[in-house]
């Protein structure tokens, strides 16, 4: 009896019907063998025909029939196994492609998510960049608004025909209508960071500090020239006052010499300007008013004293805040 082997199941389409036959008749052969024999260890059967007697015609054409059936059905049963496994590989084949079409789904999801996140927040940082820099107001240096015409605090002599009243012959003739029409715009209100009070400790001055300079407000105190910048900031903050009427508030403004102190208060702080020099100017020097690139204080009056045809000049420079 040959022995039995394996059956490749990927090669049963390469057997033939005859050789899938043997094959079953070999092994239900082998099978009835084992059986017999174990009947007969245990005394359960009789041998009736001796071992290698050939089968009667009966028992084989029953075997053939068996057989017949068994190679048969075994055939199928081969082929449904081969048809099954095939399925189940293809099965499995397809079920890996779909994992990895998930897998990769997915890592491009999170890539694209990355993506967004980090897009949004380079737009936002972008975006409070502008936001902040929009918010940011440049420091602008105010031009004054009469610097070209002529100087301020202008009038005649308190004992001139008709009393002390702005000098209009010191302005040229074709720019009056102008300094007119400046002297009509509105006064802006103080805010907190300009200047509210004077102090002149050497010539004993300590007035209030109005905004604009006009005839009006130069009857209240001390002027400041509209656009100028505050106590503290960068620019000329130019500031002006009559020496013989309303007060003779800066009479003695030709006393001061280098050094001496003038002290402007706000609502808030206190600013010390030191003299550096004094200047007798015509009235129509305005350059004296020109925007500097440093903390400047100019005080600005009519000279000399009850003549009025010239103007005193006193620069400072800021030395301290508090």
């Amino acid at each position: 009896m040959a022995p039995n082997r394996p059956v490749d199941k990927h090669s049963v389409d390469n057997l033939s019907v005859e050789d899938l036959r043997r094959l079953l008749v070999e092994k239900r052969r082998a099978v009835r063998q084992d059986r017999l024999e174990h009947y007969r260890r245990t005394g359960r059967v009789v041998v009736l025909t001796p071992d290698g007697s050939p089968p009667t015609l009966e028992e084989m054409r029953t075997e053939n029939e068996e057989d017949g059936e068994s190679v048969a059905n075994g055939i199928e049963g081969i082929r449904q196994e081969v048809r099954t496994a095939g399925r189940s590989e293809r099965r499995t084949r397809r079920r890996q492609i779909i994992d990895r079409l998930l897998i990769a789904i997915e890592v491009a999801a999170v890539g694209g998510l990355l993506f967004i996140v980090l897009s949004g927040l380079n737009l936002l940082r972008d975006l409070n960049r502008e936001v902040a820099s929009a918010l940011v107001q440049p420091t602008l240096t105010p031009t004054p608004l009469i610097a070209a015409v002529v100087l301020p605090s202008g009038h005649t002599p308190p004992d001139s025909p008709g009393g002390a009243q702005p000098n209009e012959a010191e302005i040229p003739e074709h720019l009056r209508p102008l300094v007119q029409s400046l002297s009509m715009l509105p006064v802006p209100t103080p805010g907190p960071e300009q200047a509210n009070r004077i102090q002149i400790p050497a010539i004993r001055v300590d007035a209030p500090v109005v905004q604009g300079d006009g005839w009006e407000q130069l009857r209240k105190g001390v002027g400041q020239a509209v656009g100028t910048v505050n106590p503290g900031q960068e620019g000329n903050l130019i500031l002006s006052a009559h020496n013989d009427v309303f007060g003779e508030i800066f009479r003695d403004l030709d006393l001061l010499k280098p050094g001496d102190t003038i002290s402007l208060l706000t609502q808030q702080h206190q600013y010390r300007y030191e003299v550096v020099e004094t200047r007798i100017v015509l009235p129509s020097q305005v350059e004296v008013m020109a925007s500097t690139q440093e903390p400047i204080l100019t005080l600005i009056s009519c000279y000399p004293y009850r003549v009025d045809k010239k103007r005193i000049v006193v620069i400072s420079r800021l030395v301290d805040e508090s």
